[in-house]
């Protein structure tokens, strides 16, 4: 499905200074920059103010609340429709959002598990009604080569006429968290890559997973971990980490995220702000760190920062609970966390994904549809919805509900899908089915590679 010109969207605004884009916005609206604030809603989130504003909202969309806009969350590189119209008609990712409806808006922003090993009928519901942005794929969905690739040509082609191509995602990190079939040739785990201390083999690892994950229909890999291992009672990273000190998870994990891009997949780096130093697994409850702002700034925000520095496309943010910067929420659903620290304080501009909304963390503490909505107005693009088909219908319904009645703009809507369907666009994902891959050449190559760390696992 050829959706979109790359030339085109090499030379569309968004690489325009958002200054420019902005005033423009605010003669059309003809209230002045400053006018807007007496018409914003109550916000409910925390009352510290966002570092920057966002460019208004069209006039004839609610304004949008504090919460819901959180700082610097409109980028010269993700600028919605209704402002990037009004300076250039030839945007194509704008043109693509103005014709989309809100429902196919929302379908966008889900990303979702399916069950058993074929696309099966709730699977279809989603791709074809709901119209979901993406499918994340776990082992449990994954029992042989030649079926894996069934299942993915499956779901993409019942993905044919919706608004943009799937996101087809896995977790395949290596070690202990790895999703691919027996027929792949194993990958070490990444603190066995970490202890070699090599950025040059944590990049070609990235190259591999990509080359390993392209070939059976994925797209879009949740990997690099850039935790760091501070903690040796951390139930849940441990070895997924590269290692216990900042340097080393900066080195290794940007040379494994750029390995996987130069291949074409789409890397989402993990677990924003930092799953390290959690003596809980967020699967099971919702883990709580007490650390200041300064103390995480010291060592747990090095690696995001780092590969925002790098142009990092997408970023996971975990279920913790940081008392210290948010009392109420955790850092998923949190304005302070994400709007105000990662989109603000540390200007990213790409894609914000939660980690599954049906783990622990979330649906013993608070209901589903209040932390999806909690987590679009913190500013997250895409919702992981991981399991069951009734727990998406009732994220996507949240989500409608939410716009209809002004908790949400559809402005808001509009600034996600935006920089969802450039991402789309950047890695020109298509729906095209791939055939049974010959591993011969990719096994090899990775057994070549992994032999240094077989001692090291």
């Amino acid at each position: 499905m050829k959706w979109f010109s790359p030339r085109q969207y090499k030379s569309t605004p968004h690489q325009h200074p958002l200054l420019l884009l902005t005033t423009v916005v605010c003669l059309l609206l003809a209230s002045g920059c400053e006018g807007s604030g007496s018409s914003a809603q109550a916000g409910t989130g925390p009352s510290r103010a966002p570092a920057s504003a966002s460019p208004s909202a069209p006039v004839t969309t609610p304004a949008a609340t504090a919460a819901e806009t959180p700082a610097a969350s409109v980028q010269p590189s993700a600028t919605p429709a209704s402002a990037a119209n009004s300076t250039d008609s030839n945007d194509v990712i704008s043109r693509k959002l103005a014709g989309m409806t809100l429902e196919d808006k929302i379908g966008q922003m889900l990303l979702v598990g399916i069950d058993g090993t074929t696309a099966e009928s709730a699977a279809q519901k989603m791709i074809a009604e709901d119209k979901v942005g993406g499918i994340i794929l776990y082992s449990d969905n994954i029992s042989s080569l030649k079926q894996l690739v069934s299942l993915t040509n499956a779901l993409k082609k019942s993905n044919n006429g919706n608004p943009a191509p799937l996101f087809m995602s896995v977790d395949q990190e290596g070690g202990k968290v790895s999703r691919l079939p027996d027929e792949y040739a194993v990958f070490p785990s990444n603190a066995a890559v970490g202890k070699e201390n090599s950025a040059a083999a944590a990049g070609t690892m990235g190259e591999l997973l990509a080359r390993a994950v392209k070939s059976s229909g994925f797209n879009m890999d949740f990997a690099p971990v850039l935790d760091i291992n501070s903690n040796p009672d951390n139930p849940v990273i441990g070895d997924r980490s590269f290692g216990s000190t900042a340097d080393l998870v900066v080195r290794l994990g940007i040379a494994e995220m750029k390995g996987l891009e130069s291949e074409g997949i789409v890397p989402v780096v993990k677990h924003y702000p930092g799953h390290g130093d959690t003596s809980v697994d967020s699967h099971l409850e919702l883990p709580v760190i007490n650390k200041t702002e300064a103390q995480l700034a010291k060592l747990e925000w090095l690696p995001f920062q780092a590969a925002i520095k790098e142009k990092a496309d997408a970023v996971m943010v975990a279920h913790i609970l940081y008392p210290k910067l948010d009392p109420e929420k955790p850092a998923s659903l949190s304005q302070v966390i994400i709007g105000e620290q990662l989109r603000g304080e540390m200007g990213f501009k790409g894609v914000i994904i939660t980690d599954d909304l049906t783990m622990g963390a979330i649906v013993k503490n608070y209901s589903l549809a209040a932390a999806a909505v909690d987590t679009v107005r913190a500013g997250s693009d895409i919702l992981l919805v991981a399991h069951e088909y009734k727990n998406e219908q009732a994220v996507r319904a949240a989500l409608l509900s939410s716009v209809k009645d002004g908790t949400i703009t559809e402005a808001r809507i509009d600034e996600s899908v935006y920089r969802i369907l450039a991402l789309k666009a950047k890695y020109e994902l298509n729906d095209q089915a791939v055939p049974v891959p010959d591993l011969t050449g990719l096994n090899s190559d990775i057994k070549a590679w992994r032999k240094p760390f077989q001692q090291n696992k």
